[in-house]
Parts: C-alpha cells; sequence; structure tokens
C-alpha cells in the first residue's frame, strides 16, 4: 500500500495547532528589525543566508538566520 507524500491538513476540531509556515525573509544593510528579546534594530551586514549582524543600540549582535523571532519592518 502506497502513502502520499502530500501534507495532512489540518482539521479545526483538532487539540494540536497546526504547523506553523516557515517564512524566509530577506534582509538586506540598513534595514530596520524587530527582535522579540532584543527590540528594535537596524541590520548593519548580511553573511549570505546564514547570519546577519544587528546593532540594537547598546551593541550590535550576530543573528544566525532563519530566525522566527526576529521581523522586518
Amino acid at each position: 500500500m502506497a502513502t502520499s507524500q502530500r501534507p495532512r491538513r489540518h482539521l479545526a476540531s483538532s487539540p494540536f495547532a497546526p504547523k506553523p509556515d516557515v517564512i524566509d525573509e530577506v534582509y538586506e544593510a540598513g534595514a530596520r528589525v524587530s527582535h522579540d528579546s532584543f527590540g528594535l534594530g537596524r541590520v548593519v551586514s548580511v553573511q549570505g543566508s546564514t547570519s546577519v549582524q544587528v546593532d540594537f543600540g547598546n551593541g550590535a549582535k550576530h543573528i544566525p538566520l532563519p530566525c522566527r523571532s526576529m521581523t522586518a519592518l
């Protein structure tokens, strides 16, 4: 018996939350971002698709990508 490779649909009556869609945001230098822990910041540099360096006012931090807790503004 063969099984289908398509994703299962989420039933509204299910007690389990559906898997969130992963959104790959594209960041560029100078863009404003909001991070859940660090607050508002500005992208200083982008290291390909692996990480970004963000200045949050009290120092720059390297954030690995993808990061669910950071969104572009």
